[in-house]
Parts: structure tokens; C-alpha cells; sequence
């Protein structure tokens, strides 16, 4: 998961994104714009300008955009390079209609941001970061060359220099401004993106798994009495074929084979099934098959409260096993021998957490423990130590929220800053994780409509 996230979560694969029809139609509009602007300039101003090389310059953008719209296929995705090299165009086309039009004294100047915030949004930081400062430099260039906006009578139009230098203060601050918050904002929406569709993943595989469960176990429901008939006949004839050694050894052999049979059935089964009955379980036990998976990695996963009373029934949905288990796999991860799991009940709410003797939630994460965030690359005495782990924070993320969706509140903490308060002894400094259901959400007797009632269903098939 960790190499195929990395790489959903890269600018280079969100530049694939863009379509080049998008592009084409965005452009059309700059060049309506445009031919308007000069239109209107010519005609309802009367203002002397260039007009040939300008309408030189919009020409090249149609040209441009005829060669894409019949060289291309209409739904082609474009390139990190093809997006580079379109908004390279649109800014050097823009610089150059500015230039010949009066440069920053000309008021559409402002329009230089809009490639340079869509580069900010779709390509690599590299790229985004090269355009940006190309767009810089057009504009700090524009300020002394550029052709002056003049009149029919030969007068010049522009500003005072303090406001040509706002102008192009504002326009640089524009740049950087919008360039930043574009390309946060258009990375954290990608990482929740892809981060809920892992979430969506995970919990559409534990779903497989518990089906999968379903049917074995159903099988070996449905084959019980059968297998069962099979070896009681088998057994009837082995005591009846005294006098007959090879039948008697055959029938031997279908009494071993059936129940061969019998015990890959139950073993298969083991997994889950969609047994009604199995539609709940005790907190206990829903507990325990999360954590069965990391029960033999060298750490030992201690289980409070379960001596006495195995808790109520919950709802055995496989959200709650799935985002229980990476919750404990990373206490797992980070334990140094022993990793905690309290429960509490009362006539409300049910409590869980998870906790670990290593070093805890490094302190400046705290608020952002649960977020799909990326990590640097670990250094390596830190990858001996926990070997194949990239940390990428999915699996807090996916845990958290699975089990959000199930109706629980989930904090964390690190244990050394609730000693104090009596809760935990101090071999309980780790990492500390709180799961609070309300009881009406997962109990399974106030869920009876989820639960079911009566006979399991039967499952037919086609021939």
C-alpha cells in the first residue's frame, strides 16, 4: 500500500489528470477575451497600438489550438511535460500582448496569475516553481520595456510610478500568494482523496475476507449431516466386512477420508461466517480476532478485563475488526515488549484503548495523528528497527475512519502525560488510543435489525 499511495499522491500523476480538451476550451476563452479587449481598444477607444502583432499573437493561440483540437484525440490526457509546455505558452503569449500594450500600465497585467496558479495546481513543484519565476521575471521586465498606450492624439496613457510599482508589488504577491494556496489546497483534497479510497479498499477486503468466511463456513454447515451419514455408514460396513479385507479396508479408507473432510471444513471456517449468530459477538472476542494477527511478532498483547466477564455483545461488522487491528498493529510496531488493551463499559458507552510501552506520538504530530499525510524518508537506523515500515499515517487514518463510521470518538495521547491522573502505571508511557462508542451504535441487542433473527438464510446457486 505504502509504494502504490506514494505514487497516487504524486504531482507527476496528477498532471495526467488534465485533459486536453480542457486546456483547449480554457484557452478559447482567453483568446474571445483578448480579441474583445483589442476590439474594443481599436475601435471604441481609438487607442494607437501594435494591432498587427497583436492579433499576430492571438492568432498563434488559435493556430495552436486548431493543431491540438485535429492532430489529437479529443479525450487525450495531457503529459507533465505537454502541461508544462501549454502554460510556458500561455505565459510568454501574455508577456508579449503586454508588451505591446502598454505593459503594467495596461490593467488586464493582473491575468499574468491564472497560468501560473493552474501550474501551481497540476504540475511537479519543480515545474510549478520554474513558471512562477518565469512569470516574475516577465513582469519585473514589463516594467521599464513595453510600448506605450497612446491615444489618437498621441497621448500617453499611464500611471505614477507608485502605482506602477503597486501594481507590480501586487502582482508578484498574487503569484506566490495564489500559487501556495492552490497547491495546498489541491494536495490536501488529492490526499484525502486517495487516502478515503484506501479506507474504501481496506474495508472492501475485510468485507471479502468475512464473506469469504461466510461461505466456507456455510458449506461446512450444509455438508455436516451428509459427511456425518457417510462415515456412520462407513463405519457399519468396516465392522461388517470381517471376512471381505479389501472392502474392509476401503470402507477404513472412507471413514479416514471423511473425516479428513470434517476437519478442512472446520478449519476453513474458523475465518467467520454469515451465520446469524455470527453477526455479534462479545467485545472480547471481536477484540482478540483483530488482534490475532499480531499475536505472535514478538510482543506481548495483554488483554484487561476479559478474566472475569467477556463485556456485551457488539455488532461484529468488519469495520470494527479492520480499523481495530491497525490500531494494535501500530502499537505492535512501536511496542517495546508489552502493548495493553483496556475495556470499560457502562449503561451508556463503551470504552477501549490501546496502549504501548515505546516512545509514544512524537510530540509535534499530535494534532495531526489520523491525517493521510506523507512522511520524510526515515533514517536508516530507524528502518532497522522497524523493517518494511514507511509510515505514511493511511493506517491511522483508514483506522480512524472505519471506526468514526462505526459511531465511535477516537483520540490520541502519549501515556506520559496522563500518569499523573492515576490511569496508568509507568510502564504505560507509549502511545495511547481512546475508542468511545455509544452503546445504542454497536450493542448488539439495540441493533437487532442489523443482528437478524430466525433461520440462516439460504444460499442458492445456479448450475
Amino acid at each position: 500500500m505504502t509504494d502504490l499511495s506514494g505514487e497516487l499522491l504524486s504531482a507527476n500523476r496528477r498532471s495526467n489528470w488534465i485533459r486536453l480538451r480542457t486546456f483547449i476550451a480554457l484557452r478559447w476563452i482567453a483568446i474571445a477575451g483578448q480579441i474583445v479587449a483589442l476590439l474594443v481598444a481599436q475601435f471604441g477607444f481609438g487607442l494607437v497600438l501594435e494591432y498587427g502583432l497583436c492579433y499576430l499573437a492571438v492568432g498563434i493561440s488559435v493556430i495552436g489550438n486548431l493543431v491540438a483540437i485535429f492532430v489529437f484525440p479529443e479525450n487525450k490526457l495531457l503529459t507533465e511535460s505537454e502541461n508544462r509546455y501549454m502554460l510556458l505558452f500561455d505565459v510568454l503569449q501574455l508577456g508579449f500582448l503586454l508588451f505591446l500594450t502598454g505593459g503594467l500600465h495596461n490593467p488586464f497585467a493582473f491575468l499574468v496569475v491564472a497560468p501560473v496558479t493552474i501550474a501551481a495546481s497540476v504540475l511537479s513543484l519543480r515545474s510549478a516553481v520554474t513558471l512562477a519565476a518565469l512569470a516574475v521575471i516577465i513582469v519585473t521586465a514589463l516594467l521599464e520595456f513595453h510600448l506605450p498606450l497612446r491615444t489618437q492624439n498621441f497621448f500617453i496613457l499611464q500611471v505614477s510610478d507608485v502605482f506602477l510599482f503597486g501594481n507590480w508589488a501586487a502582482i508578484v504577491i498574487a503569484i506566490s500568494f495564489s500559487s501556495f494556496y492552490s497547491r495546498q489546497v489541491v494536495t490536501e483534497m488529492s490526499s484525502m482523496a486517495e487516502a478515503l479510497a484506501a479506507t474504501q479498499m481496506a474495508l472492501a477486503r475485510e468485507q471479502k475476507l468475512t464473506d469469504l468466511g461466510g461461505v466456507v463456513a456455510a458449506a461446512a454447515h450444509e455438508l455436516g449431516t451428509p459427511l456425518a451419514t457417510i462415515k456412520l455408514a462407513s463405519a457399519e460396513l468396516f465392522e461388517e466386512l470381517d471376512d471381505r479385507p479389501d472392502l474392509r479396508e476401503d470402507a477404513a479408507l472412507i471413514r479416514e477420508q471423511t473425516d479428513r473432510c470434517r476437519d478442512i471444513l472446520r478449519s476453513m471456517g474458523r475465518a467467520g461466517k454469515d451465520d446469524l449468530h455470527l453477526r455479534k459477538a462479545p467485545l472480547s472476542t471481536v477484540i482478540e480476532e483483530a488482534a490475532e494477527p499480531h499475536m505472535d511478532r514478538g510482543k506481548q498483547i495483554i488483554f484487561d478485563h476479559f478474566e472475569i466477564v467477556d463485556g456485551p455483545e457488539i455488532l461484529r461488522r468488519p469495520e470494527i475488526i479492520h480499523g481495530l487491528r491497525n490500531l494494535i498493529q501500530n502499537a505492535v510496531d512501536f511496542a517495546r515488549e508489552n502493548v495493553w488493551v483496556e475495556t470499560e463499559w457502562d449503561e451508556t458507552s463503551i470504552y477501549l484503548r490501546i496502549l504501548d510501552d515505546g516512545p509514544g506520538y512524537p510530540p509535534h504530530l499530535i494534532g495531526r495523528i489520523g491525517d493521510p499525510f506523507m512522511r520524510h524518508r526515515k533514517p536508516e537506523k530507524e528502518r532497522k528497527k522497524r523493517p518494511g515500515y514507511e509510515g505514511m499515517g493511511l493506517g491511522l487514518f483508514i483506522a480512524k475512519t472505519l471506526l468514526e463510521r462505526s459511531g465511535a470518538e477516537i483520540s490520541f495521547a502519549n501515556g506520559s502525560k496522563v500518569i499523573e491522573e492515576g490511569r496508568f502505571t509507568t510502564a504505560r508511557s507509549g502511545a495511547v488510543v481512546e475508542v468511545i462508542w455509544p452503546r445504542q451504535k454497536i450493542e448488539a441487542n439495540l441493533n437487532l435489525d442489523l443482528v437478524g433473527s430466525g433461520e440462516n438464510p439460504v444460499h442458492q446457486t445456479q448450475a
